[in-house]
């Protein structure tokens, strides 16, 4: 099973929608400064939304480890 790529996309979306809340969170908590707070968080996710989609569609590429029919992951 090959995901396709606006799966691949909505899950990348999800994922830094959360992890966007916890990187602002935690810079808020290190400089108290809401605008640094969000300008960090955004700079992140920017780039590792990116990195993420890239490493997904990677993923989907690597046949190691997935067996039998196309809708069956072997962990």
């Amino acid at each position: 099973m090959i995901e396709q790529k606006r799966r691949s996309f909505l899950k990348s979306m999800s994922w830094r929608f959360f992890a966007t809340l916890i990187t602002i969170s935690v810079a808020y908590f290190l400089t108290g400064e809401t605008k640094a707070a969000l300008e960090i968080g955004l700079l992140d996710t920017t780039i590792k939304f990116f990195v993420y989609y890239g490493h997904e569609r990677f993923w989907n590429q690597v046949k190691y480890g997935i067996t039998g029919s196309s809708d069956h992951y072997e962990i």
